[in-house]
């Protein structure tokens, strides 16, 4: 393992890790007061959203940053929308064109509509009920883009783009701290502004069920929204032509 030293995080870098989220949700529970971030050049136990695995080949980011933020009440949303806008933004500074990259609800970002990236989020909450810590896992494919089946993925070297993991993590922690206290409508609002536009078709597998609407926005709480089917409070997010 290897510490490096940033203005307001501890950062450790290891070779190899079973899962960079672990390790971080290991040092929130031990007290460590955090800012905290973990990359490991390797992951062999990477995890995604409801329990997927994540494929990190050497190369790619797998970043993990663990915060303890001002106390408030969890907002379920928040921290997958104020994930994916840090994302986009740490991400978006080493493309010559920011229209390429697009968030999709809760927590994917694409380039040229396939998965380039994706956050997991894992929180606490204190006695109180207000949030003792949250940990935001990122990975980003960045030289290569592992095969989904069912799935267009993507990578920044098949972009032309240059992005060592190590650079790119300290962009993730400046943006992090730029929007983690930020007022949630706030976060919404950059959300939109860098997600799929409103009027995009979209099927939302939930409950066991396919919903397909068009995007809506978002409701105050971040909630999905759909042209005649209300909110949903999660699920699946697909884009229909993609």
């Amino acid at each position: 393992m290897k510490e490096l030293a940033s203005p307001s995080w501890h950062f450790e870098i290891f070779d190899e890790l079973p899962s960079t989220q672990d390790v971080a949700i290991a040092a929130a529970r031990d007290g460590t007061p955090g800012p905290l971030a973990v990359v490991a050049m390797r992951q062999t136990a990477g995890r995604g959203r409801a329990g997927r695995s994540w494929t990190a080949p050497e190369g790619n980011l797998n970043f993990s940053a663990m915060v303890r933020p001002t106390p408030a009440p969890l907002l379920a949303a928040a921290w997958a929308l104020t994930a994916g806008v840090a994302m986009y933004e740490a991400i978006v500074a080493y493309l010559p064109a920011a229209n390429r990259l697009m968030l999709k609800w809760p927590n994917d970002l694409l380039l040229d509509g396939a998965k380039l990236a994706g956050v997991l989020i894992d929180s606490s909450l204190a006695q109180d009920g207000t949030v003792d810590w949250v940990v935001i896992g990122v990975g980003v494919n960045v030289a290569s883009a592992p095969r989904v089946e069912g799935r267009a993925t993507a990578c920044l070297a098949d972009a032309g783009v240059a992005a060592p993991p190590e650079a790119l993590a300290h962009n993730l922690m400046a943006e992090i701290d730029r929007w983690r206290d930020a007022p949630f409508a706030e976060v919404r609002t950059a959300w939109l502004a860098r997600a799929h536009p409103v009027g995009t078709r979209l099927h939302v597998q939930t409950g066991g069920q396919v919903i397909e609407g068009a995007f809506a926005g978002l409701s105050e709480d971040g909630k999905l929204k759909l042209e005649g089917a209300g909110e949903a409070a999660s699920g699946d997010v697909e884009i229909a032509g993609i």
